[in-house]
C-alpha cells in the first residue's frame, strides 16, 4: 500500500509538472504569438538538448547521494579539446573521441577522488571544476579556438530528416537513461546506494565500483553536451558552459529527484529540463530581464526541495 501510494506521489508530481508547462506555453502564446512558431519550438528543444543529456547523468550522480559541480567546466574543457582536434587534424571522428574521452577521464578521476578517496563529492567535483576552468585560459590564453570543419559545426547545428542534430542526441541519451536506472542491475544498484550505502555493502553491492561508474557516465554525458554546445556556438571558448552545472540540477531537483540520495527518475528530470527551458525561452520573448529569470529559477529550487522534503514526511 506505502509502496503504491509513493508511486502515486511520484506519478502525479510529474504530471503536475507537465501540467504547469502546458500552463506557462498557453500564457506565453498569449504574450507573444511567436512562441507556438516552428521555429521557436525548435530552438526550445535545441537550447534543452544539452542541459537534458547532462542532466541524465547529474540524475544519476544524485541518486547515489551525491553531487558534481564540474559540469561547467567539463563542457567548456571537452568542448575546447573537441575543437582544438578538429582545428589541427580537420577529422570530426578523431575530435568527438577527444572530447569523449576527456570527459571520461575526468569523470572517473572524480569518481575515484570521492569512493576511494573517500572526498565528499562537493569537494571533489569542485576541485576539478576549479581546475579545467583555470586550464582552459591557460591553454587558450582566453581566446576562442575556431575550426573550419563544417561537418563538425554540423553537431550542433544540423538537422536529420527536419529534426534537429542535438534532439536526436538527446532523445538516444533519455532512452538510454532510462534503461539503465529502470530496467537493469546496475540501475538497481545505482538506488540501493543512495538509498543506503552500509547496506548495499554488506549485500555485497561493489559501492565504490557503483559510484566510479556513475561519475564516468555523467563525465561521458557532459562531455557530449559540450560537444553540442561548442559547435552550435560555432568556436571553443574558455567561457562556455558558466554555470551549467546549476542548471542539471534544478532540472533533477524540479524533476522529483531527492538532494538526499534514493529516489528520482530520468524521465521526471527531463520534465524539469522543459519546464525550466519553456520558462527562459518565454520570458526572453516576452522581454523580460534576464535577472528575473535566475530569481525564478532559484524559487523554484526552493519550492521544489521543500515539496521533496514534505513527501519523505
Amino acid at each position: 500500500m506505502n509502496k503504491t501510494k509513493k508511486i502515486n506521489l511520484r506519478s502525479f508530481r510529474e504530471l503536475l509538472l507537465v501540467g504547469v508547462v502546458i500552463i506557462l506555453c498557453i500564457i506565453w502564446t498569449i504574450m507573444n504569438s511567436q512562441f507556438l512558431s516552428a521555429n521557436n519550438i525548435s530552438n526550445i528543444l535545441r537550447q534543452a538538448s544539452y542541459t537534458a543529456i547532462a542532466a541524465v547523468g547529474m540524475t544519476m550522480v544524485i541518486i547515489i547521494g551525491e553531487i558534481d559541480l564540474s559540469a561547467g567546466s567539463l563542457v567548456c574543457a571537452a568542448g575546447l579539446v573537441g575543437a582544438v582536434v578538429c582545428k589541427n587534424t580537420d577529422n570530426v571522428f578523431f575530435s568527438v573521441i577527444a572530447a569523449i574521452a576527456v570527459g571520461a577521464v575526468i569523470g572517473t578521476v572524480n569518481g575515484v577522488l570521492c569512493a576511494i578517496g573517500k572526498l565528499p563529492g562537493f569537494i571533489a567535483s569542485l576541485a576539478s571544476m576549479t581546475v579545467l576552468r583555470g586550464l582552459a585560459y591557460i591553454v587558450t590564453g582566453g581566446n576562442s579556438v575556431v575550426w573550419s570543419n563544417e561537418s563538425f559545426t554540423m553537431i550542433g547545428t544540423g538537422y536529420i530528416v527536419g529534426i534537429p542534430v542535438p534532439v536526436i542526441i538527446m532523445v538516444i541519451i533519455i532512452i538510454f537513461g532510462v534503461i539503465l536506472t529502470s530496467k537493469t542491475r546496475f540501475g538497481r544498484y545505482i538506488y540501493s546506494v543512495g538509498g543506503n550505502m552500509e547496506a548495499s555493502r554488506w549485500s555485497g553491492i561493489a559501492v565504490e565500483k557503483v559510484k566510479i561508474l556513475v561519475y564516468m557516465i555523467m563525465g561521458v554525458l557532459t562531455a557530449i553536451a559540450g560537444l553540442i554546445i561548442t559547435t552550435r556556438l560555432g568556436s571553443g571558448q574558455p567561457s562556455a558552459g558558466l554555470n551549467f552545472e546549476m542548471d542539471c540540477i534544478t532540472a533533477a531537483v524540479v524533476g522529483g529527484t531527492s538532494m538526499s540520495g534514493g529516489r528520482g527518475k530520468v524521465m521526471g528530470t527531463i520534465v524539469g529540463v522543459l519546464l525550466l527551458t519553456v520558462l527562459t525561452n518565454g520570458m526572453t520573448l516576452v522581454g523580460m530581464n534576464t535577472y528575473w529569470q535566475q530569481v525564478f529559477k532559484g524559487v523554484i529550487i526552493v519550492i521544489s526541495v521543500l515539496a521533496d522534503t514534505h513527501s519523505k514526511k
